[in-house]
């Protein structure tokens, strides 16, 4: 089997699994439809992207289509941008507003216009033979690569932005769903930067170096499409329980700075103190897994911006840690009670409010120092 027939089998897979995914994303049924959907999205405008060795060996001949299908590139970061605030935030939607992030796919189009939509046969195949030498083309390819360090730049602040909010307000496990956004972006960001020296390369003295690398990126982008599958059936539902409208505590501090109102005495927040701790003691609420800082502000009567000041600025404790303390505390006396010495612990971290091994293992340790199981076995 010679390389040509191998590239293209590793194509028709990758289009396949690809359409296969984008399929069950718009038809499954889910109450966060609009994330699947732009994920779908997002996988049909990498799939058209990725055809073009494929439709290299059926359509000899340049034409309008095939260019604007090359220029629908220019979509796939925006989007890209809106399934990530789609997860981060429960309460997205999409608005008229958005339609901005098109203003590049426009624009593009628009500099094509003159020269190459507008032009008959011999004029665009004249036009892309020397693609060095025309400004158009070095201008897109300068204006791809400037969106997408702009729109990765935008992800990762957004997503350190979310994870914050989520710890400062959340106390739940789903806190790992932001490790797969993270990841997912730093795959792209490796693909970009892929893409970017090949593009390079494309534009100068040595052109076949550019087609190596895209000959290269293939196989990636299988890898890539066959990693999103197992995320998708490993992980169906990802974190979305943050309100775009809720406020970093840092920001609620710079606010009352630059305000007339008084500060909260120390007297107050040592009552806050005493009463929050009282019910943390007393009703267990950190035995729910989805606990937030909203549903502790409405049992102890504290407004949520105040609370939030007390844990996450006066204890200095994310809420996220504050209630794990709790948890870990529970489970300690469990693993002490040679009554309980045959509960194992899966079932402990169950009982304690945790719902995944890895996250309890992670906090048992960072508040002990020993995992669960050497610290049962050190009693």
């Amino acid at each position: 089997m010679d390389k040509i027939n191998l590239l293209i089998i590793v194509i028709v897979i990758t289009l396949f699994i690809s359409l296969f995914l984008a399929f069950f994303l718009f038809t499954v049924k889910t109450k966060h439809k609009i994330s699947n959907s732009l994920f779908a999205i997002f996988l049909l405008l990498t799939a058209l992207d990725s055809i073009d060795p494929l439709l290299s060996l059926v359509v000899k001949n340049p034409s309008n289509l095939g260019m604007l299908r090359t220029t629908f590139a220019f979509l796939q970061i925006p989007v890209f941008y809106l399934y990530v605030l789609s997860v981060c935030y429960s309460d997205f939607k999409l608005k008229p507003k958005y339609l901005i992030h098109i203003l590049p796919f426009l624009i593009v189009n628009l500099i094509l216009l003159p020269r190459f939509y507008a032009v008959d046969l011999a004029s665009k195949i004249s036009f892309l033979q020397n693609r060095q030498n025309m400004i158009e083309l070095q201008l897109i390819h300068i204006l791809f690569h400037v969106q997408i360090v702009v729109y990765i730049t935008a992800v990762f602040v957004l997503l350190k932005r979310t994870k914050k909010l989520y710890l400062e307000n959340h106390s739940g496990t789903s806190i790992n769903s932001y490790n797969w956004l993270f990841q997912f972006t730093t795959v792209l960001t490796i693909l970009y930067l892929i893409a970017l020296v090949k593009n390079i390369f494309k534009f100068s003295d040595y052109p076949y170096i550019s087609e190596w690398v895209k000959i290269g990126i293939v196989p990636f982008q299988l890898i890539i499409i066959c990693w999103y599958l197992y995320k998708a059936l490993n992980h169906p539902d990802l974190f979305r329980n943050i309100d775009s409208k809720l406020k970093l505590v840092q920001d609620i501090i710079s606010e009352e700075k630059n305000s007339e109102q008084k500060n909260t005495n120390e007297k107050q927040y040592n009552q806050e103190l005493i009463k929050l701790q009282q019910y943390m003691v007393e009703e267990k609420p950190f035995l729910n897994p989805s606990l937030t800082i909203q549903d502790v502000s409405a049992a102890i009567q504290i407004p949520v911006r105040d609370l939030s000041l007390l844990i996450n600025h006066k204890l200095e404790q994310h809420f996220y840690d504050f209630v794990n303390t709790y948890r870990i505390e529970n489970a300690m006396n469990i693993l002490k009670d040679v009554t309980k010495s045959k509960v194992t612990i899966l079932e402990i971290l169950y009982d304690v409010g945790f719902n995944s091994k890895s996250s309890f293992n992670t906090a048992f340790k960072k508040h002990t120092g020993n995992t669960p199981t050497t610290y049962r076995k050190s009693l």
